[in-house]
Parts: C-alpha cells; sequence; structure tokens
C-alpha cells in the first residue's frame, strides 16, 4: 500500500512538472509553422556622410531641432551610486529622461514600479511612456544604470529612419530560434514599434508578464517575444564598417581584447566611431566617458560634422 502511494505521488509530481515544463515553452515557443521562424535580423547602418551633406543646411538645422528621444533608464535602490552617476552624466543629453525604480527612493525622483521583477518593471516602463508621450516622442531608448549612451550618435544613427516604421534596435543576440536586442547595449523602439507592443501588453497569451512557471527568461528575451506576436523584429545597429555602433561592453575591455587580438590594430580593432553605447561602466568610469566625449578638446582643431543636435531647452548639459 505504501508503494503504490509512492507511486502515485511520484507521478503526480512528474506530471506536474511536465505540465510546468510544457507551459513554459509554450511561452518562449519560437513561432514555428509561419513566416515569424524563417526571419533573420537585418543588419542597419548609419547614414552616409555624403548624403547628409545633399540636405541644405537649413533643412538640418530643422531636422537637429526637431529629432527628440525618451530615455527610460530601469534602476534598483542598489544601484544608486551609478544611478546618480548616469543622472549627472549622459541623460542630460536626451530630450527628456526619467528613471524608473523597483521603489521609492528620497535621494533621488523617479516613478516607481513597485516590483523587483525586471520584465515587469520594462513593461509598466514601456506603458507609461507610450500613454504620456507617444504625441510628443517618436524615438523611446531604454537604458540600464551601467550603461553609458552618446546621444547625439544616436540621433545621427536613427536620423533617416522612418519611426512610423516597426524598429526595435541594437545589439542583436541569438537564443536558439530566438533573436532579440540586448538590454546589456540599451534598447531603441520606434513610436510604431511602442504601439505594436502596448496593444499585446493586456493580452497574456502573446505578451504574459511571466516567462514560465520553471525558470523566468530575461526581460530583453521576453521583450522580443512580445514583438514577434505583433511582427517587430530584432535589428543590428553597425556603422558603414560593420561594427557594432550598440555594445555590450565597456571601452576598456574592447581595448583590452584589441590589445591582445589585434596589437598593430588597437584602435582599428576597437570600437566605432560613430559608437551609440557601451555598458558594465562604474560611476567613476562614466564620468570619465563624460569627458572624453563632451569636454576634452584639442585646441585649434575643428570639426566640420554636417549634422549638429542641439541640446534640450533648460539642459545643463556639456
Amino acid at each position: 500500500m505504501l508503494s503504490e502511494s509512492s507511486s502515485f505521488l511520484k507521478g503526480v509530481m512528474l506530471g506536474s512538472i511536465f505540465c510546468a515544463l510544457i507551459t513554459t515553452l509554450g511561452h518562449i515557443r519560437i513561432f514555428h509553422g509561419n513566416r515569424m521562424h524563417h526571419h533573420e535580423h537585418h543588419h542597419l547602418q548609419a547614414p552616409n556622410k555624403e548624403d547628409i551633406l545633399k540636405i541644405s543646411e537649413d533643412e538640418r538645422m530643422e531636422l537637429s531641432k526637431s529629432f527628440q528621444v525618451y530615455c527610460i533608464i530601469l534602476v534598483k535602490p542598489k544601484d544608486v551610486s551609478l544611478w546618480a552617476a548616469v543622472k549627472e552624466t549622459w541623460t542630460k543629453h536626451c530630450d527628456q529622461a526619467e528613471f524608473f525604480s523597483s521603489e521609492n527612493v528620497k535621494v533621488f525622483e523617479s516613478i516607481n514600479m513597485e516590483t523587483n521583477d525586471m520584465w515587469l518593471m520594462m513593461r509598466k516602463a514601456y506603458k507609461y511612456a507610450f500613454d504620456k508621450y507617444r504625441d510628443q516622442y517618436n524615438w523611446f531608448f531604454l537604458a540600464r544604470p551601467t550603461t553609458f549612451a552618446i546621444i547625439e550618435n544616436l540621433k545621427y544613427f536613427l536620423l533617416k529612419k522612418d519611426p512610423s516604421q516597426p524598429f526595435y534596435l541594437g545589439h542583436t543576440v541569438k537564443s536558439g530560434d530566438l533573436e532579440y536586442v540586448s538590454v546589456e547595449g540599451g534598447i531603441v523602439l520606434s513610436i510604431e514599434s511602442m504601439k505594436r507592443l502596448n496593444s499585446l501588453l493586456d493580452i497574456p497569451e502573446k505578451c504574459p508578464e511571466q516567462g514560465g512557471m520553471i525558470w523566468k527568461i530575461s526581460e530583453d528575451k521576453q521583450l522580443a517575444v512580445c514583438l514577434k506576436y505583433a511582427g517587430v523584429f530584432a535589428e543590428n545597429a553597425e556603422d558603414a564598417e560593420g561594427k557594432d555602433v550598440f555594445n555590450t561592453k565597456s571601452v576598456g575591455l574592447f581595448i583590452k581584447e584589441a590589445m591582445t587580438n589585434h596589437p598593430n590594430q588597437v584602435v582599428e580593432g576597437c570600437c566605432s566611431d560613430m559608437a551609440v553605447t557601451f555598458n558594465g561602466l562604474t560611476p567613476n568610469q562614466m564620468h570619465v566617458m563624460m569627458y572624453g566625449v563632451y569636454r576634452l578638446r584639442a585646441f585649434g582643431h575643428i570639426f566640420s560634422d554636417a549634422l549638429i543636435f542641439l541640446p534640450p531647452n533648460g539642459s545643463d548639459n556639456d
């Protein structure tokens, strides 16, 4: 009798695990049997400088004023030192930047998401941003507080991209059949992608709040699953030489790798001149990046950029 009970309990446990596994795989399924399965991500490149020079000076000035990016930074109280560094450095160059926190923090202004779950934070942040700013911004950039972003390079990269098209871009990663944009390098969504995403947030079958019962998948993968249902696919952002412009590592780490792998081409083997993001930075490294990108000047050397992006009105950016 005891043996039969034991076998019964084992059967129940195995059955429960099997059902949970099916549920999880259902949430992470990679869309076999339809056109989504055959998609390969595109390699999107920044505009050619010669093409920009063909635009009249008046049109270029109008572009620089009208092109705006809203920045979303996901933070937690333990990130307070990083939070401070991000607030004091690159986010000043966003047209508007807001911090979305897992809970209230007295020392910094933020929007409380009331959850520690990064995927739920991301969902809520995107919904908040879309509901409040869909008529004001066409591009939405999301990052973690370990990321340093050069917003002017982001704007230049997006210059010839139509935000009424479903853009979802950054540094793409392939996981099985799923291609997604890594949150480590920052994620860019056009207003069209934001519309499509928000239309799915209340449909658990297509965009579940939880990735599964046995294990959780990362928030950037969860986002890709939801966007695939909306016909939005990951796009890898590159410069004219094919180098990534959204980076998941720090400049220091890239240079160290270049010195090891390409000792005769440390600079050329490192990073794109049009890099948009670097990741894995400490607060001190954030300030060093700010110095190198925005403050250090060679006296008498003038850059003749074809386009200048003006800072937001009232901004104290560098």
